[in-house]
């Protein structure tokens, strides 16, 4: 049996649907006892649990082959991560009370960068697992195509999507959550030892004008990207609701000026098989998914 946690999105929904094909038994690990309805009735375990407490999570991750381990994304915080941290010491807590013997932890693309950016909570939950004593799959992923569902409205409805990312036709490493659900789940059933890192991206890297085109392709109608000039950004995102938007942005300079890649010379390599066309067309189906 494994334990998944986040199953109700779409990495934890696909890994779990991966593994039940193969035959294997799931924990589905959830917040709300509610929502394990569906995951009951194709044969999980449930088992209630979140990051505000150790012990529930503990008895969770025990008993099993492995376990999938994903932060909830952090998308608004400080520099110094003080709503992130205390999550990130009960999975540690958990994981060593629990010890199963092989964990995939969900990381990110930039996990390994030196400069401040919303994607060092990564970084900060693999430094708090690298003396885990047991074998430990840091799964890093890269940008989700699916981060285009935002754009969703603005390419129905006026034909042009906002870009962050930058100079348009650059392509960026990117992934599907389907690939990184799949990935995870040939990963929890391999044998490792230690700790190791896996870098995982699409065959071909996207540009934000490729999305554009997939969009077009899927909605029948012409589609242009169209940047955001940087000065605009703190306002438009503090306009969105966003308190500490500082740290976003430094990601989003990462991308593109180019610091935030795949740099580490250990990594192993992984490769998705899933493009941007699909990705864009199986959004304008089932956007809402998260």
């Amino acid at each position: 049996m494994f334990a998944v946690t986040a199953i109700t999105g779409r990495v934890g929904g696909v890994l779990a649907e991966t593994l039940l094909a193969s035959g294997h038994k799931v924990r589905a690990v959830i917040r709300d006892e509610a929502k394990g309805a569906p995951w009951l009735a194709k044969g999980c375990e449930i088992a209630v649990a979140d990051l505000s407490d150790p012990g529930p999570l503990a008895a969770a991750l025990s008993g099993v082959e492995g376990a999938f381990i994903l932060l909830p994304p952090v998308y608004d915080s400080e520099h110094d991560f003080p709503d992130v941290l205390p999550k990130i010491a009960v999975v540690r807590e958990a994981l060593g009370r629990a010890l199963p013997p092989k964990v995939v932890v969900l990381s990110t693309i930039g996990a390994d960068a030196a400069e401040p950016n919303l994607l060092n909570a990564l970084r900060l939950l693999e430094e708090a697992l690298a003396d885990l004593p047991v074998a430990v799959t840091f799964l890093r992923a890269a940008w989700f195509m699916e981060n285009a569902q935002w754009d969703i409205a603005s390419a129905r409805d006026q034909g042009v999507i906002d870009s962050y990312l930058q100079p348009l036709d650059r392509p960026v490493a990117m992934i599907s959550a389907a690939d990184v659900g799949r990935t995870a789940a040939e990963l929890l059933l391999e044998d490792w030892h230690g700790h190791r890192v896996i870098e995982l991206e699409a065959g071909q890297r996207v540009s934000p004008n490729q999305i554009a085109a997939a969009f077009a392709k899927a909605l029948g109608r012409e589609i242009k990207a169209r940047i955001v000039p940087r000065e605009r950004w703190e306002t438009i995102f503090h306009e969105q609701g966003m308190r500490h938007p500082a740290m976003r942005m430094r990601m989003l300079d990462g991308f593109n000026e180019g610091w935030i890649d795949f740099r580490d010379p250990h990594a192993l390599k992984r490769q998705g098989r899933t493009g941007i066309d699909e990705a864009i067309a199986g959004l304008v189906r089932a956007p809402d998914r998260i």
